[in-house]
């Protein structure tokens, strides 16, 4: 009988529609952007030394080519000498070529800054992740598997590659504009303000736009990771979808999900074609402008080729950096910006709990919960509701009731693996939440459903919480836990094993031999032997009732609440704890239980002695 707590479906704020805190303001994205570039060149200072280097020398065509073709064109084609004509041509050739090989020698020096910043993205959003997962309170699991794979993938390769961008460009754009402005004060002093002004203004104005810019990106990723989102969670509840006839509902929801991230994505596209005419007011303007003063400027003493070297500035050199600043380096730094707050949201671990008190062990196996509530939401319907439980060391409690009705997370709340929303869990006298990691992880083991097994040898797997086991332990575990067999096909103990090589009762027996072999005295089963027969699970569950410490077994077989001290019964009202002789007796939804499980099929599982029960 598989018991998986039925949890709602976890809603992220960007999947529930809310815009994603649109009072943050520019300086804070672009604060972060900043920090990330500083920290990421501090990191490797060197690296940024040899790429600045690289960068200055593929600038120098930008400064030589307007004087190039100033001298070709006055002392070489109208002076009628090709020769002079051709050396100024040919300057400028060299220039170009040597700023393209010192281009290409920027790009391992990029890589040495950029790709270890992306590594360090991946495990800081990694660990923020999963630190808040398991972190208890209302915060716990605020991300969502979706958004989480949305992170780690578009979002930090946005960064990677922003960033990039960024430690690339920013310095061929600044110095590029220097160099056109520089050399046309020196080529035409005249022609420096129709250079300099449609500059000047098509900066400002994509300063203005800035802030625009980055709410449409901001909101673009927010529609990514609602979409992403509600993917996943239609595809996940696929089959309850269809069981409950919510087809229009369901895909409702989800082409809402595809209309929004359509809405997002074009007014983005918007902003994008408003940068276009910046371009043109930045790099086609000063050109018109030029183009329209020649007359009056060669009547005033401008030569033709001061002209020309002019044009050649705005052509070549300042228009492909205006291009580059609005189109690629602006877009690059919005993406940057936005996705640098976001995974900073992401890397951010949760408040720190008070330090538990190292000195604090558990005494024993004994557990209670006192008063226990437990809900997955703020809104959620509890699925614990002031449960009170007490269990002596060495009782062995089996937990009973249908599918869904919270079995597993009481196993989850019990062994510390989830925290209460209201009330307190003891273990062995001692309130959990003030218990060490290291020191609950000896006093507690927890076997899930699905049993965890590793590459390595079974040696390894079963000494993973005692390590140091001698043989003789070993053996005599694998004796009462009837794993003989499987120990005679792999060789021994130090036979390798792996999860694609043994069946799903073979990974149940290793996972429950390495609890078996633990020291601690509060072992939670929960379904840990739902592959195993009937015969084997009472081997193991015996071996468990004679080794010291208490169990508490989650049943997929009603056999299990023949055979244990005390039962507990959920079954969404109020809980039932009790004797299985008592609970017959006094509970009628017990013994419908009961009578489902002797009359189904598993009534075949059933001994004599179970029959006598």
């Amino acid at each position: 009988m598989a018991d998986r707590t039925a949890h709602p479906p976890h809603r992220t704020p960007a999947a529930r529609g809310t815009p994603y805190r649109t009072a943050r303001s520019l300086a804070s994205a672009n604060g972060t952007a900043l920090r990330l570039i500083r920290d990421s060149l501090a990191a490797r200072r060197a690296a940024a030394l040899r790429l600045t280097w690289w960068t200055l020398l593929s600038a120098a065509p930008a400064l030589v080519s307007g004087k190039a073709l100033a001298l070709a064109v006055d002392q070489g084609f109208l002076a009628g000498r090709p020769r002079t004509a051709a050396l100024g041509i040919g300057l400028f050739a060299v220039c170009t070529l040597g700023g393209a090989w010192a281009s290409r020698q920027t790009y391992p020096w990029l890589a040495e800054i950029v790709e270890p910043k992306r590594d360090r993205l991946l495990r800081d959003v990694v660990t923020g992740t999963l630190h808040r997962a398991v972190a208890p309170g209302p915060g716990r699991g605020d991300d969502g598997a979706a958004v989480a794979v949305a992170r780690l993938t578009r979002q930090v390769e946005a960064v990677r590659d922003a960033l990039a961008g960024q430690l690339m460009l920013l310095w061929q754009f600044v110095l590029t504009v220097v160099a056109v402005v520089a050399g046309t004060a020196v080529v035409a002093p005249a022609a420096v303000p129709l250079v300099a002004v449609p500059l000047l203004v098509a900066l400002a104005l994509f300063g203005l736009l800035a802030p625009a810019s980055v709410r449409r990106q901001r909101e673009a990723f927010d529609a990514e990771e609602r979409l992403a989102a509600r993917t996943v969670e239609t595809l996940t509840a696929l089959r309850d979808i269809v069981a409950c006839g919510a087809h229009d509902h369901a895909r409702r929801e989800a082409l809402d999900a595809v209309g929004h991230h359509l809405r997002t994505s074009r007014a983005l596209a918007s902003v994008s074609a408003l940068r276009r005419l910046i371009v043109a007011l930045g790099a086609h303007s000063p050109l018109l402008l030029v183009v329209l003063a020649a007359p009056g400027l060669h009547a005033r003493g401008m030569t033709v080729g001061a002209i020309v070297g002019v044009l050649g500035y705005v052509l070549a050199t300042l228009e492909p950096a205006i291009r580059l600043l609005v189109q690629g380096l602006g877009a690059s730094w919005l993406r940057l910006a936005v996705a640098a707050e976001r995974l900073a949201e992401a890397a951010r671990l949760p408040d720190p709990r008070p330090d538990p008190d190292p000195g604090l062990c558990p005494a024993d196996g004994s557990a209670q919960l006192r008063d226990v509530t437990f809900a997955y939401g703020p809104r959620a319907e509890p699925v614990l509701d002031g449960l009170d439980l007490s269990l002596t060391d060495g009782e062995h409690l089996v937990v009973v009731g249908p599918s869904g009705i919270g079995k597993s997370t009481l196993a989850d709340v019990l062994t510390g693996m989830l925290a209460p929303c209201r009330g307190q869990v003891v273990l062995g006298g001692v309130p959990l939440d003030r218990v060490a990691g290291a020191e609950r992880a000896r006093a507690r083991v927890l076997l899930p459903q699905t049993p965890y097994v590793f590459e390595g040898t079974l040696r390894e797997n079963l000494c993973y919480l005692a390590p140091g086991t001698p043989d003789d332990a070993l053996a005599e575990a694998v004796t009462e836990l009837g794993m003989t067999a499987l120990l005679e096909r792999l060789g021994g103990v130090d036979g390798h094993i792996g999860p694609a090589g043994l069946s799903l009762g073979e990974r149940e027996l290793v996972a429950l031999a390495r609890a078996y072999l633990s020291a601690a005295r509060l072992v939670v089963l929960d379904e840990a032997t739902g592959h195993l027969d009937a015969a084997a699970e009472q081997q193991v569950e015996e071996a468990f009732r004679r080794r010291p410490g208490t169990v508490v077994t989650i049943a997929h077989r009603m056999n299990a609440a023949r055979r244990a001290d005390r039962v507990l019964l959920l079954d969404g009202s109020r809980p039932r704890l009790g004797t299985h002789r008592a609970l017959l007796d006094d509970v009628p939804f017990y013994r419908d239980l009961m009578g489902y499980w002797d009359t189904g099929a598993a009534g075949a599982d059933r001994t004599g002695a179970d029959r006598a029960g």
